[in-house]
């Protein structure tokens, strides 16, 4: 499982212009008014804070609407109510199946309109029939350059195969666990004495550049797809993000 779980689409994306297959996407509409943002965390939220600290500047092309957990003790919720974002949490424990928890949490999502629904660090497998709602809108970020290393403890899983560069991963998402159109990725290399955490550390940093800049380029409707599935970007910036000692 990763940060976000497994995922379907069928509807229309009310911001950028990323064009899936007309059974996952319709078309989305244009507008100049800034995209709507709503951010799913479980935890500290540290990739929202990133992105809520970007959107403060006046250029960016977003705002968030709203941070939501899944779980009423995540530290994430705290910040962001200091900051004057609506907050809500949904545990799912009080939910007697996951499609009643994903219908509950659905409900409140679309309380605030989003144009894209943001998972950072959600650590929840989602239904079909959720992602259905919110196609070519769901995006995630997943702590591994898919298609290597799916699911859980990544970084743990990196170390023990020996490779020598690991990173992260923004995606939109489909019905199949940790996979879909890459927007961006970041890299960092696997240092001699690494641990997990260590590992994880380095790849936060750059997960905290990647995240901010793929839904900026969402939000600027710069995102679209090719015949065979893969993101181009208009414009061709970088969609590799690299991690220094200095960064």
């Amino acid at each position: 499982m990763s940060r976000a779980g497994a995922r379907s689409g069928a509807r229309g994306c009310k911001g950028g212009r990323a064009r899936f297959p007309l059974e996952f996407l319709i078309l989305p509409e244009t507008s100049t008014t800034k995209r709507r943002l709503v951010i799913l965390i479980s935890g500290r939220g540290s990739n929202m804070r990133a992105l809520a600290e970007a959107c403060r500047d006046q250029s960016w092309p977003a705002d968030v609407a709203a941070v939501i957990a899944s779980r009423p003790d995540a530290g994430g919720l705290e910040w962001a109510a200091h900051q004057g974002i609506p907050t809500a949490a949904l545990y799912h424990k009080d939910y007697a199946s996951r499609e009643a928890f994903d219908a509950a949490l659905a409900a409140e999502i679309d309380r605030y309109e989003p144009d894209y629904v943001i998972l950072a660090g959600f650590m929840r497998v989602l239904t079909p029939g959720f992602v259905n709602h919110y196609a070519g809108r769901l995006v995630n970020i997943h702590p591994s350059l898919l298609p290597a290393f799916p699911g859980l403890h990544t970084h743990a899983q990196a170390l023990a195969t020996g490779v020598r560069v690991h990173g992260c991963t923004v995606h939109f998402v489909t019905p199949v666990l940790d996979h879909g159109p890459i927007i961006a990725q970041g890299c960092v290399p696997v240092l001699a004495g690494d641990t997990p955490e260590a590992l994880a550390e380095r790849v936060l940093a750059v997960e905290h550049r990647a995240f901010p800049a793929a839904v900026r380029w969402l939000a600027e409707g710069r995102v679209t797809l090719t015949s065979d599935h893969r993101v181009n970007v208009e414009g061709d910036p970088s969609r590799l993000f690299t991690w220094s000692p200095a960064a």
